[in-house]
């Protein structure tokens, strides 16, 4: 039966709608098994208590993708957890692939985990779930370079990667620069070397890095606001066996996010982005005169291994 994907409606399931969990949940196990861990039978085999206590526990919540016929024909529950909101159970019926309802139940589900107060989402996908780790990459999902085993309750286990979207940073934007001008401006040592945030050159060096994959500017936004911003910059060499390293560059915190973490927690992203591509090193330099950023990335473990030069041009 054909159905209307055209006016597809993401819903949050209500406490009372067990029964309902319990109908697109089987399908999706139907469907895709290999996907999950659990399996048809044993959930099948569920008391409406169980399907009960997913809805109801505080800690969960749970969405369908619902089409214009009234049918439910996708899923999603977002965890809470210590370290940030959690995606499970994704799935998306084969007649509603390709209409965007999987990109909406993210959105829902991220949304929620932002507004929450999280600084994270992160889910697992299979290795062999090519369309699935595709997906989530356009969404803004990243490797975190962690990687497991999913076991299921039949059939063979599967190696999984786990990937990672932060609710704080992201790629700057062209619309960002006049931000990130005025963090880079707003000390002592930039305000003698920065200029107008609306000169075209700052446009133009933007767009250089935006092209390169090498390179990524980075900015904080919380609130809908931008506070901080890094550039990473990613070299080859032939040293350490022709190994990758990550140059953190031109870290700001904004005045008013100043003494409240936000620092460290940038370079401590940037360290596990680093990572997770693989990189064997980490490095930065601070001017000599910044004392208390010295003290800062001492106490961040990084080693003043080097003596650093420059020469103005």
């Amino acid at each position: 039966m054909m159905r209307d994907m055209r006016n597809i409606e993401i819903v949050r399931l209500g406490p009372d709608e067990g029964e309902r969990l319990k109908h697109v949940r089987l399908r999706a196990l139907r469907d895709t098994p290999d996907a999950f861990a659990s399996t048809y039978e044993s959930e099948s085999a569920f008391p409406a208590e169980t399907w009960a206590e997913r809805l109801t526990n505080p800690e969960s919540r749970w969405w369908v993708a619902r089409a214009g016929d009234g049918t439910d024909v996708g899923l999603v529950c977002l965890r809470m957890e210590e370290t940030g909101g959690h995606l499970l159970s994704m799935w998306v019926a084969p007649e509603a692939r390709g209409s965007g309802a999987g990109s909406r139940l993210v959105d829902a589900a991220v949304a929620w985990t932002r507004d929450a107060g999280a600084e994270r989402v992160r889910l697992w996908v299979v290795d062999a779930n090519e369309g699935g780790r595709a997906f989530y990459l356009r969404k803004g999902f990243t490797p975190s370079g962690r990687t497991g085993v999913l076991t299921r309750e039949s059939g063979p286990d599967s190696p999984e990667t786990e990937y990672v979207m932060s609710l704080i940073f992201r790629q700057a934007r062209r619309d960002d620069v006049p931000a990130i001008v005025a963090m880079l401006a707003d000390d002592p040592l930039g305000a003698r070397r920065e200029g107008d945030p609306a000169d075209e050159r700052y446009l133009a060096a933007f767009d250089r890095i935006d092209a390169d994959p090498y390179d990524e500017l980075i900015v904080a936004e919380i609130d809908g606001k931008v506070v901080g911003t890094m550039q990473l910059t990613y070299l080859a060499g032939l040293s350490r066996l022709g190994a990758e390293r990550c140059q953190i560059e031109a870290v700001r915190v904004a005045a008013s996010a100043r003494s409240q973490g936000l620092g460290g927690k940038m370079i401590r992203w940037a360290i596990d982005r680093a990572r997770a591509r693989g990189c064997a090193l980490v490095q930065l330099t601070s001017d000599k005169s910044r004392a208390e950023a010295h003290r800062f990335y001492d106490r961040l473990g990084f080693v003043q291994s080097h003596v650093g030069y420059k020469l103005a041009l």
